[in-house]
């Protein structure tokens, strides 16, 4: 509990409950924008940070059009990441109940830090067949920390920061974005 004390205590708001919630549905007016009426194009949340931003994106899309078919699914990279032998992974599970195959995918997410859990949603991706265009929705780009060259579609906000520098969005009563030294 002290621990979790201290971290609250020494951390920065990227972005407050309000400012999370108006960047969320600017993000999901975006998606209806470039994608309405939805026919060919698959939304998919990357597991497991990615979860909770597709669900808020998808559930204010929903909630705009309550009578159209969305497809959305979840997408685990566990065994696709170049950092498996390394790090301690749980895996999480795919859900895709529709095919992929020549559809516009648009991959969510919560942050965009180095590219690679990105690079590992696609070769996950292009395991459950090929699309003919695959988006990228991040809510936070850490700019300036890319090892791959992956670029995001549509950002909510795009942020300097440095290596020991880590951001955490958080959800519950208080969802808000922080950013906060690792060391």
């Amino acid at each position: 509990m002290g621990q979790e004390r201290s971290f609250m205590k020494e951390h920065t708001t990227i972005m407050d409950k309000e400012q999370l919630q108006l960047t969320l549905h600017r993000l999901a007016h975006q998606l209806i924008e470039n994608h309405h009426p939805f026919t060919d194009t698959c939304f998919i949340g990357i597991q497991p940070r990615g979860i909770a931003v597709s669900d808020y994106l998808i559930d204010c899309i929903r909630m705009i059009y309550p009578d159209l078919t969305i497809h959305y699914g979840k997408l685990d990279i566990t065994f696709y990441r170049d950092d498996i032998r390394t790090q301690l992974h749980v895996p999480n599970e795919t859900i895709l109940p529709f095919s992929i195959e020549g559809k516009k995918v648009v991959l969510i997410d919560d942050v965009l830090y180095t590219g690679r859990t990105i690079r590992a949603a696609m070769d996950a991706l292009l395991d459950n067949g090929r699309p003919s265009k695959v988006e990228l929705c991040v809510v936070v780009d850490r700019l300036y920390s890319r090892q791959l060259p992956i670029h995001p579609d549509y950002c909510g906000r795009s942020i300097d920061s440095i290596v020991t520098q880590k951001v955490k969005m958080i959800w519950g009563e208080n969802p808000r974005v922080i950013l906060y030294d690792s060391l």
